[in-house]
This record gives C-alpha cells, sequence and structure tokens, in this order.
C-alpha cells in the first residue's frame, strides 16, 4: 500500500526537520560547555514548520535566554546543515500532562471529568496527591517543571549536570535558599533523573538521616548504615542540614560518610536555609566539607519569573487567566515565597472552580483577603506565642525551643506549637525554626496533645485559657475559625 504524495510530502519534510536539528545540536554540544548545554539546548524541542525550524521552549525566560545567546548560532548552522537558508523560530509550550506538577496533573484529569460548561479547574490540596513511588519519601518534582530565571539559573544547571555527570567539579553541590524557593524541587529532580539513567541515588533529609543513625546506635547496627550511605549509592542528596546544628555525633558520621564518598568520586547534592559558616554548631570540619564543592544560591523570584510560574500553572491546568489577575497576584506575592504564590493560585482557581465564576479581579482579590494575615486584630508571630505559654507554665521561650525531653517542657512545647498552627500565618516549617525543630516535628506535636488533652480533661480547661488570652491580643472574631480545629487536624496540614 502506498502513502499519498502530502503524505509523502509530510514525512519527507519532518525527517528533513530532525536531520537540520541533529546537525545544529551536534555543532553545538561541541562548542558549548556541558553546563550550558544541558540547561539551554537540551530542554529545546523540534517540530515540523512550513517555513523551517520551529524550536519549543519550556517557559518564558528559557525563550529569552536561547533567543539572545544561542539564536544567532542555531540559524547559521541551520542554514549550513539545510544547504540553503533556514528560518528558525522559537515559541513557548505548555508542560505537557506528565511532567506538570502532579496538582496541575490530578485537576486536568478533574476537568476532563466536567461537561464543557463547567471547564473552571482548582488544584487540589497537596496531601490529596499520592503518585506511585518506589521512595515514600521523595516528592513528585522533575526538571521539567522547574521554571527557571535570573535568580535560580544557576542552582538549577548545577544541579542537571551533577544528575547527568557531567561536571564532577560541582560536587558536593551545596543549594542554598530559604523556605519555600525551590530547593526539594531540584533536589528530588536530581534524584529522579540519576535513577532514570540506572545510577543509585540515596535521597533523605537531615532528620531521617540523624533517626537513622540513633536507631542503628542503638540496635548496634551502625555497620549497614555505614554501607548504604558510603558504598551503595551513585548519589547523595541531602535535604535540611541546617536541621544538624548541635548534634555533634551526627555531623561526624555525616562528615566521615562524605569523605569516603567523594574518596569514590559519588557525587553529592546537600540543601539548606543557610550557608554552611553560618548555621550554629556546625562542626568546622564538617563546614569547611559542605562548602569545598559548589555554593549555588537561590534568590527569591522576580516578577517576570513569578509570571512565568503562574503561566506554566495555568497552561498546564487549561485556564486562561487575565493578564490584569495574573499581575495582581505577582504583586500580592511579592515578598513571599514560590509556595507562597502556588497557595494563591490554588486558593483562585479553587474557588473559580466552587463558584462556577470566571477568573477576574474580583474573585482575585476575594481570594487574595483569606491569605492575608489580620492586622489590627490579626495574627501573632510564633515567637509571641512561644512567650504567652512560656510565661503560662513558668517556663521561659528559650527553654522551650531547648533540646529538653522533660515532661514539663514537652508539652509546654507540643501546645505551644499546636498554638502556632492555630493563631499565626507562618508555615510548619517557620514554626519548627522557632522551637529548633522540622516541621515533621511539629505535625507530630499536634497528634501528642490530641492523645494528651484526651486524657487529662483538665488540660482542656487550661489550653482554652492561653487560647483565649491569645484571642484577646488579636481580637479574633467568633465563630467558626482556624483555632478550632483540632490538634489531629492540624496534624494534617500540607
Amino acid at each position: 500500500m502506498t502513502c499519498p504524495p502530502q503524505v509523502e510530502r509530510a514525512t519527507s519534510a519532518s525527517e528533513q526537520t530532525s536531520a537540520v536539528w541533529a546537525a545544529v545540536l551536534a555543532r553545538l554540544r561541541e562548542e558549548l560547555p556541558s553546563l550550558a548545554f544541558e540547561a539551554w539546548i537540551e530542554p529545546l524541542a523540534d517540530q515540523l514548520a512550513p517555513d523551517g525550524l520551529r524550536l519549543v521552549c519550556p517557559n518564558a525566560f528559557h525563550l529569552e535566554r536561547v533567543r539572545e545567546r544561542y539564536l544567532a548560532r542555531i540559524e547559521r548552522y541551520a542554514t549550513e546543515a539545510n544547504d540553503g537558508p533556514a528560518a528558525v523560530t522559537l515559541r513557548i509550550a505548555a508542560p505537557p500532562d506528565t511532567t506538570a506538577p502532579v496538582s496541575t496533573r490530578v485537576a486536568l484529569a478533574a476537568v476532563r471529568a466536567e461537561p464543557p460548561s463547567a471547564r473552571v479547574v482548582a488544584l487540589p490540596p497537596r496531601e490529596l496527591e499520592a503518585p506511585a513511588s518506589s521512595e515514600p519519601n521523595l516528592p513528585p518534582h522533575d526538571f521539567a517543571s522547574f521554571v527557571v530565571g535570573p535568580g535560580n539559573a544557576l542552582a538549577r544547571e548545577a544541579c542537571a549536570a551533577l544528575a547527568r555527570g557531567r561536571q564532577l567539579a560541582v560536587s558536593p553541590l551545596y543549594v542554598v535558599a530559604e523556605s519555600g524557593l525551590g530547593k526539594t524541587h531540584l533536589a528530588a529532580s536530581v534524584a529522579r533523573e540519576v535513577r532514570a539513567r540506572g545510577e543509585r541515588a540515596l535521597y533523605v533529609s537531615a532528620e531521617q538521616f540523624t533517626n537513622e543513625l540513633m536507631a542503628g546506635i542503638r540496635a548496634q547496627r551502625t555497620e549497614e548504615l555505614k554501607r548504604r550511605y558510603r558504598e551503595q549509592c551513585d548519589v547523595l542528596i541531602f535535604e535540611d542540614v541546617q536541621f544538624l546544628r548541635g548534634k555533634r555525633q551526627t555531623q561526624l558520621e555525616l562528615l566521615h560518610t562524605l569523605e569516603q564518598l567523594v574518596r569514590r568520586g559519588a557525587r553529592i547534592l546537600l540543601t539548606a536555609e543557610q550557608l554552611p559558616r553560618e548555621i550554629p554548631d556546625l562542626d568546622p570540619r564538617l563546614a569547611a566539607r559542605l562548602a569545598s564543592g559548589l555554593c549555588a544560591e537561590i534568590e527569591p523570584p522576580d516578577g517576570e519569573l513569578r509570571r512565568a510560574i503562574l503561566r506554566a500553572h495555568t497552561a498546564a491546568a487549561g485556564v486562561s487567566m487575565p493578564a490584569a489577575c495574573v499581575d495582581r497576584l505577582v504583586a500580592a506575592a511579592e515578598k513571599g515565597s514560590v509556595r507562597d504564590l502556588e497557595s494563591a493560585l490554588v486558593q483562585v482557581l479553587a474557588s473559580a472552580s466552587l463558584l462556577r465564576r470566571p477568573i477576574d479581579l474580583d474573585l482575585v482579590e476575594t481570594a487574595l483577603r483569606k491569605l492575608r494575615p489580620r492586622h489590627g486584630g490579626g495574627r501573632l508571630p510564633p515567637e509571641r506565642i512561644a512567650e504567652i505559654v512560656a510565661d503560662q507554665f513558668q517556663l521561659t521561650p528559650a527553654a522551650l525551643a531547648s533540646r529538653s525531653r522533660r515532661r514539663d517542657v514537652l508539652l509546654p512545647r507540643q501546645i505551644a506549637m499546636v498554638l502556632c498552627m492555630q493563631h499565626t500565618d507562618a508555615s510548619t516549617e517557620e514554626i519548627g525554626r522557632t522551637f529548633g525543630r522540622s516541621h515533621p516535628a511539629v505535625k507530630n506535636a499536634a497528634r501528642a496533645l490530641d492523645v494528651a488533652l484526651s486524657a487529662r480533661p483538665a488540660l482542656r480547661e487550661r489550653l482554652a485559657a492561653i487560647r483565649a488570652e491569645i484571642e484577646a491580643l488579636t481580637g479574633a472574631r467568633k465563630g467558626p475559625r482556624r483555632a478550632d480545629r483540632s490538634p489531629a487536624t492540624l496534624a494534617r496540614r500540607p
């Protein structure tokens, strides 16, 4: 059976386009540093276009960078490979369903199930996402869904190079940023990329490493742990280094582990909220080892990157958002993290979906009001909550933030953490930092307090008295509110 002439012509044109792009890629790979090639050229996808070569960029920032730095060279090489003029155009593509954030993929599934008249999509809460994974603590992120901007380009390029084993000089790679700016996104992306290449990646948080070490010491099985971390992985991804402050034994074990991995030629990625020299009570030898490779800082996103992030999420969810609404969301989250921006977007999209309303400025303002702290009758900072609880139990805030596990300190600390979850706008990470704990410890405190309240009715009265004092200071309104949620419910917060 022969193909119609038009099909043959389309096939021939497609093959020619692929051949031209393959030739251009070969030239660029030879000439560009591998870090630049992997970050800016490899993500480009070629498409058949009637007027020449069309290259698809993952986002607006990527397109501008390619246009400024590489387009002239691409056009020259394409012309040479085509034996004649070859026009090269750039365009932006929405992230494909399989590489969009998991919350977006769930939203897309929901919109396809709705009738066409109700196609307004909401990104569901993250706790509803449960993709299959060989490692339960590995977040569902990859490089394709990471939106690049000037403040995070170095960190993204370095992580991609480390994952692909092309730039061993960056190892150990130390990525530093405030909470919510993309450290975990990059760390999980590295783990997935390494495993996709058939290598062994070990993804672990500082808290998990500490817990495993303590359990191994108690069970006299530390040799098993050492083999796992020092011999049975090609890439170690270690999150939240700042959690190790003051933990001398864990720091020493990590130092020896890093030394062994470096000798073996294994790659290492570490993330933290502070530079090594800025972490209190960190062994100077460990700090020196952490800083011996490349330190890449992620800066808060500028306005253009925030817009690119919103465009990526809304395009993947199949939602059209007016430019004025995008500008309003960008302005509202100007000083916040990427996570704050995503939370605002979730609020807007959920409101649009539930109310069956188009997205306009009125809807955006209504949604944003729910995310603002209530000043003059608003929220207290976690530090003020700690002072109130400490005073009630005749303690000091420093005692609540200490490592003490005595019952007369542990219970007030749990109460303070829960009250912070109920009466502040702080995230669990921020609350944990106030009390020298990790964010899982904050959720565990909520569960433990729920058990204590069931066993000790008198404790409820004391908790109610503390809450009344807080509400007197904030002027909290009566009626259903976040403070009415039980500790067990709060423990399920994302």
